[in-house]
Order: structure tokens, then C-alpha cells, then sequence
């Protein structure tokens, strides 16, 4: 079964000039109880943050959270002593686990584009950890590039602590890509640009898919797209 929740369905929020967050899930001040995650994935922003602004310090616990840079850059500073910059086209993994503190700030001139991303780890209290690696996965045409993964068949990823592997396209009109999944599985899609033809249903620009139940997923572009598809376990036994 497909679902698609159309980009009118996200919940924008501006709550400083130098921010604008779409939320794919119920997040801040945005709370909806048939909306709070899909299978581990508790909290998907789409944020755009402008130049010499960001996020001051601030905690988290017991999440897996995912950053990709898809604009510009930021500068990453946490309480295990990470300090680096994350540019257009790198992945970064932070394991908050029992607990650190971290800032985000764009130090350029230029607004940065980011997908932040946290997952319901597979246990809890394990020890903070940070990952960061450019994967260059803007640039690979026609093809699904894993991201990150907890799956650890996969090479040259970002690992996290969960039963799920993050994936980015770039899909030319007119191609396809076939991605096989389990019934036991869960697939979320979301749209950057562009248009797709997946199973029968149209997609288009900021539109999300939440697939359940489905063996193979046919996935065309009917205009140049960027996606990006992320593959669930389908229970939390399995997270």
C-alpha cells in the first residue's frame, strides 16, 4: 500500500528570522497523534537555516540523528569535543545515546539546506558517537546511493544503530530505478525537485510516500528528480 501525503500536508514553522522548517513529523510546537513517526523514524526537518545564524547548544538523548547537507555548510560543535564542518554533498551521524549537547551554525554568508533526520535507536543507553563522511551523493546519477546504514552488508556508509538504511537518487527523466523491499519492511520517500511515477501514483516536489506491505517499488522520473528513500523495519521488534 502506498500512501502519499502531498507537500501541502507538511507543517511549516518559522520561529526565528533565520529559520524555516517544514516538519514531516509531529515536532515542536507541530503535534498530530496519527503523525509521530514511521517505524523508527521519529522526526524528519526539512530546514533551511540563513547565512551567520543557528542552532545554539542544546541536549538530546536516545536518538540516532542523522544530518545531510544538500546547500551551503555548517559547523558542528558538541560536548565530545567534535568540532567540524559539514559541507554541501557530506553525511554526518550523531549517536546522542545517554546524552550530549551540540550547536549547529551556518558561519557563511549563503542559507544552508539541510534534511535532518532522528530514528528510534535499537537499544538504549549506549554511549554518544559521531560520524561525518562525503559521500558525494548529489552528484551520482540514475542509481540509489546508500547513505547511512545499520546494516552492515553495506561499505563505505555512515553507520547507525538501527535496522535501516537511508538511500539518495538522482533520476533522470525518463529512467527507473527498482527498489525490492518486504512486506515486513517500510519505504518513506520525499521528494527535493522533480517529478516521479511510482506503482501507478504520481509524486511531485516536496511530496512524501509511506509505502507498507509492498514487494517491489517502481520508481520513474517523469521530470529530473532528487529523492531520497529510506527503507524501515516494519515493527519495532525488528528496530
Amino acid at each position: 500500500m502506498l500512501k502519499l501525503l502531498p507537500a501541502t500536508d507538511r507543517h511549516h514553522a518559522a520561529p526565528v528570522n533565520w529559520l524555516s522548517s517544514y516538519f514531516l513529523f509531529s515536532f515542536a510546537d507541530y503535534y498530530d497523534p496519527q503523525n509521530l513517526h514511521f517505524g523508527p523514524l521519529r522526526v524528519f526537518n526539512d530546514d533551511t537555516i540563513q547565512g551567520n545564524a543557528g542552532f545554539p547548544q542544546h541536549p538530546h538523548s536516545e536518538m540516532e540523528i542523522v544530518t545531510l547537507v544538500l546547500d551551503g555548510e555548517l559547523t558542528h560543535a558538541d560536548t565530545m569535543g567534535n568540532k567540524s564542518t559539514i559541507k554541501k554533498g557530506e553525511v554526518q551521524r550523531m549517536t546522542a545515546g545517554t546524552g550530549l549537547a551540540h550547536s549547529e551554525q551556518n558561519a557563511t554568508d549563503k542559507p544552508a539546506h539541510i534534511y535532518q533526520l532522528w530514528f528510534i535507536p535499537n537499544q538504549k543507553g549506549l554511549s554518544p558517537s559521531y560520524e561525518q563522511k562525503d559521500v558525494d551523493f548529489l552528484d551520482k546519477k540514475n542509481e540509489l546511493v546508500p547513505l547511512v546504514s545499520g546494516q552492515k552488508v553495506l561499505e563505505d556508509v555512515v553507520y547507525m544503530n538501527s535496522n535501516t538504511t537511508i538511500y539518495w537518487c538522482n533520476l533522470v527523466e525518463g529512467k527507473t530505478v527498482t527498489f525490492k523491499t518486504f512486506p515486513i519492511r517500510n519505504t518513506f520517500i520525499y521528494v527535493k525537485e522533480g517529478t516521479l511515477y511510482i506503482n501507478g501514483v504520481d509524486i511531485g516536489p516536496n511530496d512524501q510516500v509511506r509505502s507498507t506491505d509492498e514487494n517491489v517499488l517502481e520508481i520513474q522520473a517523469s521530470k529530473d528528480a532528487q529523492f531520497i528513500l529510506i527503507d524501515l523495519p516494519g515493527s519495532e521488534a525488528n528496530y
